[in-house]
């Protein structure tokens, strides 16, 4: 491991591990985590990663919350089961307590919340749980907003969606752009009056697909103190060229539009997850379009991260730039926004 690499905190803005680990029996959720994760986590330098809630559609809207809930407690079963190793934490200070102790610090986070719906109010039972991100819409529609892959409605905020960021901002739970509709993120905004983030998303500019900001976006977020986390599916980053160098074009162009104080890493690795949560018969063969199964070479998992160390440098990245991005930035925005009430 680059030695850059082993001295930063490196920040994982997006892991769908949850959902691989509540595909087990409840009793081998922890030991799963251990054994399968927590290696590719070591080897892959990861200080800080978030762990997403996705509720997958054939749990929606009935089994949403039950779901939700399931997942929320999945997390604390591998923080307890591996206490010497991770810890799952509410704020700054917990974070950084973890990472001087040695310990990965974890981080939930909700992914469409399907499970609040118009309920606003489960967003602080939520809040109360440990949740401390949130993004409100997926590739549709919910009783919140319209996800990116409904932009043709023009769809901003419901008016409890409105009301959900309102209540976000109140709590210290941190709004996610990421999957919003391109009328639904200036809607976000208009009316936001703390930082938000993007925890999965690259530049639209360099490859036109809904799951990409815009230059406009990418420009108020970082106005409004965000920071923007670059998504490695490769087929959003590239039509036909799925190399580590078409990530790295998209982070330049991140930070040539918002600066590098504003630019992270959430590489929603799917690779494993969708290989140990899709039964045989029913493989997924594309994304929104796009293939499902291709993928950086190398960076397929979290073990492969130094690899994107090495091409930021081989790059004539500045070191400090480097470390920023890698994970910097965003420890700033958790420790000034989670769990902080306005």
């Amino acid at each position: 491991m680059n030695e850059l690499h082993r001295r930063a905190v490196v920040a994982d803005t997006h892991n769908d591990l949850l959902c691989a680990v509540v595909a087990r029996p409840v009793e081998r959720w922890a030991g799963y985590f251990r054994d399968r994760w927590l290696p590719q986590l070591r080897a892959g330098g990861v200080d800080l990663q978030t762990l997403p809630v996705f509720v997958e559609d054939a749990y929606r809207p009935e089994g949403a919350l039950r779901r939700t809930l399931r997942m929320v407690e999945a997390a604390h079963r591998i923080a307890e089961g591996s206490a010497d190793e991770v810890a799952l934490c509410r704020d700054g200070a917990e974070i950084d307590a973890a990472l001087a102790s040695g310990r990965i610090a974890l981080v939930l986070a909700l992914e469409s919340a399907p499970g609040v719906g118009e309920d606003v109010e489960l967003l602080h039972t939520l809040f109360r749980l440990g949740v401390r991100v949130a993004s409100l819409a997926h590739f549709g529609r919910t009783a919140l907003a319209d996800g990116s892959g409904e932009d043709q409605t023009g769809g901003r905020l419901t008016k409890p969606g409105a009301a959900a960021l309102a209540e976000m901002e109140r709590l210290g739970l941190l709004y996610d752009v990421s999957h919003l509709g391109i009328a639904g993120v200036e809607h976000v905004l208009e009316l936001a009056t703390r930082p938000v983030i993007a925890t999965h998303s690259s530049a639209r500019a360099l490859f036109d697909h809904h799951r990409n900001l815009s230059d406009v976006q990418l420009s108020g977020i970082a106005a409004g103190g965000g920071v923007v986390c670059a998504n490695f599916f490769a087929p959003f980053l590239h039509a036909t060229d799925y190399s580590i160098d078409r990530l790295v074009d998209h982070l330049e162009h991140l930070v040539g539009v918002m600066g590098v104080a504003h630019v992270g890493l959430g590489p929603d690795f799917l690779k494993e997850v969708l290989a140990d949560t899709t039964p045989p018969c029913c493989e997924v063969d594309t994304v929104e379009g796009v293939p499902a199964d291709a993928y950086l070479p190398g960076l397929e998992g979290p073990a492969g991260l130094p690899l994107l160390t090495e091409a930021l440098l081989g790059r004539g990245w500045a070191e400090t730039d480097v470390v920023a991005v890698l994970g910097g930035n965003v420890r700033r925005l958790y420790a000034a926004e989670l769990g902080r009430p306005a």
